[in-house]
């Protein structure tokens, strides 16, 4: 595409970043916003399908939604110049694959680091409802700052709407990375995720992948029924409960992983904050434990008996007292004006009674 032409009369192409089995990314230009975009460009013949058409805006929609800091972010998609496409988020650093092969395993710490960030992005879409059905570390951007987001959300699920006898070259997610149940054409679930996420730690820790094989169809094979070189064999000092971690997730059956990628992350966090842990070790028979030392505790000392001392009491005598009678005082001006008083009201008492007989003299 030219300079002169804008894709959707909005995107500038400025050159390609990497081209896969489905579709090449670009760095471009988005003129309306004035940004730098990533932009996929599907193959023709993936666009030319009507049924993936459909299939793909449905799920282009749908990771349109996801808003994290550990997603790249989409923010548009279309169909022009005869091809798909989708306008993503510009994340200015290598993807993880990328890192790998340049620098081998990591160490515990940043294995960790870089999974608890890839099980917050890819928990988040499980709540949502989404399975992203092609996790691998090749969708897995690193930052400069360390920062680490998911990508291609959907598109995986798109691919599912084609028949397999129409592109015989459409790969169902990524062989090395798949779950036992993808391989058998079974539906992806979270735990499915959370399978091809174990993968990668897996290969973090170990340098090296858990399954090699020139063919899918062997590589299929070897998901359904062999287990992998314990950890261990590849870094001795490993601690015991990653490893058993490790296999958990790597569990052929769905139930017996880790449910969603949150709970997968958070047990990597938990795990990630311990200050020590022991190194896996080979099985030995378990030496006996000596007797323990019983150390006899000195016998209390009898308490002395109370000593108890008879102090006699003096018995003191009470006292005794002489009752001599008041004198009486009899006060005599008091007594002789009660006398004159009542000398008085017998004196008057004649008095009324000849006023009355006055007034009203008896009827004869």
């Amino acid at each position: 595409m030219t300079d002169e032409k804008l894709l959707n009369d909005r995107y500038q192409l400025i050159e390609a970043q990497g081209k896969g089995g489905m579709a090449t990314v670009y760095r471009a230009r988005d003129k309306m916003l004035e940004r730098d975009v990533a932009i996929k460009l599907l193959r023709d013949d993936y666009s030319d399908e009507d049924n993936f058409r459909a299939k793909f805006r449905q799920e282009a929609r749908a990771a349109a939604n996801l808003s994290h800091p550990n997603i790249v972010t989409v923010h548009d998609f279309g169909f022009d110049v005869g091809k798909l496409f989708i306008v993503m988020e510009y994340v200015n650093g290598p993807d993880l694959k990328s890192l790998i092969r340049q620098r081998g395993r990591v160490s515990v710490k940043n294995a960790i680091n870089l999974m608890t960030q890839a099980c917050a992005g890819i928990g988040y879409a499980h709540r949502a409802g989404l399975v992203h059905c092609d996790v691998k570390p090749h969708n897995f951007l690193v930052t400069p700052d360390r920062r680490l987001k998911v990508t291609d959300f959907g598109i995986a699920r798109a691919l599912s709407s084609i028949r397999h006898d129409e592109y015989s070259d459409v790969v169902w997610g990524s062989p090395q990375y798949f779950a036992p149940e993808q391989a058998t054409g079974g539906a992806p679930s979270p735990a499915s995720d959370v399978y091809s996420l174990g993968i990668i730690l897996y290969e973090l820790l170990s340098g090296t992948l858990p399954f090699v094989a020139p063919t899918p169809e062997e590589l299929a094979r070897l998901h359904l029924s062999e287990i992998p070189v314990p950890l261990s064999e590849y870094v001795p000092d490993i601690p015991l409960a990653l490893e058993e971690i490790v296999a958990k997730v790597l569990s052929k059956e769905p139930s017996r992983r880790y449910r969603t990628a949150d709970q997968f992350g958070r047990v990597l966090e938990t795990f990630g904050m311990r200050p020590s842990a022991p190194v896996s070790q080979p099985i030995s028979t378990p030496q006996p434990a000596p007797p323990p030392v019983v150390i006899p505790e000195p016998a209390p000392e009898p308490e002395p008996a109370p000593v108890y001392q008879h102090i006699p009491v003096q018995q003191e005598e009470a006292p005794t007292f002489a009752y001599e009678p008041a004198p009486v005082d009899i006060d005599w001006g008091t007594v002789a004006l009660g006398l004159l008083a009542l000398i008085m009201a017998g004196g008057l008492i004649p008095f009324w009674m000849w006023v009355y007989y006055v007034f009203y003299p008896p009827i004869r």
